[in-house]
């Protein structure tokens, strides 16, 4: 007798329609009305005791697999959660205002991006299902992170890359764990199409890793309880939005801690896109339901560039059913948040997770936060993943022509 792929109870929903089937880890919309599919996982006794080890598989009672499936795991998970007391001050002495400051790094993950929260759950789930090839569409970090699980699990795995616009870590990070690479001409939502039109045309043959398989947002809802957990449910959680899984995944992770009784309240999501790439925070801002698609996105924030987000059905309820809202940033607002982390914090963070930095001195500088609030500002990736943009930023430097000048110069700034 084959064992259980998933433990008893879970399901999966459409999030248009309602609709409830079995648990297919090959069923990526839902059949009555085409809309997007989320993991229903049983929350009845759930505890905090029921959480055991570290990381992501530390929440396995609340992961979807069955205790019987042993995970594809590089030690994801576990991320610092850093008081960011500095900013914090600086936002005072800015506003008149105190919001205590916490930065989720997920810069921390085995290879260097939340993404790895995903791919643990994902490609083992491909794993128990022998598929011949694994594909996904990338802006960089899914693709670094999809080539480094599925080299540890065994699995085939071919990357859709737009050409030229992924950041030159990630791309080094693909090859180096061994994954074949497609670069078409285009933006990733043209990247985007070539994997979910050969998924479907290979019949199940090709099995996708993006976040419209809802499988993998299982993995990074345990951002929200990693949080919970060490400090409680914050008031607000500052996600950056590309193509919108990660934003509803941690919603949906405050959503089944409150189900299961673990918390008695849950926090406001803020989205934050860059100006370039912002369909969601121009629709929200107009007071639209839908987003306004962007055909040629453009930002320095590589992650986050994305113009037809898969996600956003998923991340439109998430910002309007917890009471947030959507911001967008310019570059510049981004590369200065990117700095301030670095520079004040010692937080290093790529362009993308620095814009939620950027997004949240915006709204405080407008007097959205309250005094004595706390804010979680999730930082996506690690700067490493981006050399160049960290070549961007300026910074006292100078050039000794020799050690006795680079003396003098070490003394002189001591006045």
């Amino acid at each position: 007798m084959q064992r259980p792929l998933f433990r008893k109870g879970v399901m999966l929903r459409c999030v248009s329609c309602g609709a409830l089937y079995e648990p297919d880890p090959k069923l990526f919309r839902c059949p009555r009305c085409g809309g997007l599919l989320e993991v229903v996982v049983p929350t009845e006794g759930v505890s905090w005791s029921s959480f055991r080890g570290r990381g992501v598989w530390r929440y396995r009672s609340l992961l979807p697999l069955a205790d019987e499936v042993k995970p594809v795991s590089l030690r994801e998970g576990d991320t610092p959660l850093i008081r960011c007391e500095n900013i914090e001050e600086y936002v005072r002495r800015r506003t008149g205002r105190a919001p205590r400051i916490y930065v989720k790094f997920e810069g921390a993950n085995p290879t260097g991006s939340f993404k790895d929260r995903g791919m643990t759950v994902v490609s083992t789930i491909a794993r128990e299902l022998r598929v011949r090839l694994v594909a996904a569409a990338s802006t960089g970090n899914t693709a670094s992170s999809a080539a480094a699980y599925t080299a540890r699990a065994g699995l085939r795995m071919v990357l859709v890359l737009p050409r030229g616009k992924v950041a030159l870590g990630k791309l080094g990070q693909s090859i180096l764990h061994g994954a074949s690479i497609i670069e078409v001409d285009g933006s990733f939502d043209d990247a985007m199409k070539a994997v979910m039109e050969a998924v479907e045309a290979s019949r199940g043959a090709i099995y996708p890793f993006n976040s419209f398989n809802p499988w993998r947002l299982e993995g990074q809802k345990t951002i929200a309880f990693e949080v919970a957990e060490e400090i409680g449910v914050p008031d607000y959680v500052v996600v950056p939005v590309g193509n919108g899984g990660n934003i509803s995944a941690i919603w949906k992770g405050f959503n089944e801690l409150y189900d299961a009784g673990l918390v008695g309240k849950k926090p406001r999501m803020i989205g934050v896109q860059a100006a370039g790439a912002a369909p969601l925070a121009e629709a929200f801002e107009r007071g639209l339901d839908k987003p306004l698609f962007v055909e040629h996105p453009e930002t320095i924030a590589t992650a986050i560039r994305i113009g037809k987000p898969v996600n956003w059905p998923k991340a439109m309820r998430a910002v309007r059913e917890s009471g947030g809202r959507f911001v967008k940033v310019s570059d510049d607002e981004i590369l200065d948040a990117m700095k301030m982390l670095g520079a004040r914090e010692g937080i290093g963070a790529e362009p993308a997770g620095a814009s939620s930095l950027a997004g949240f001195l915006k709204l405080a500088e407008e007097g959205y936060f309250d005094e004595g609030d706390t804010v979680v500002l999730i930082v996506t990736g690690h700067a490493l993943k981006d050399p160049d943009s960290m070549l961007r930023l300026s910074v006292d430097r100078r050039e000794a022509r020799s050690s006795e000048e680079a003396v003098r110069m070490l003394l002189s700034m001591l006045h």
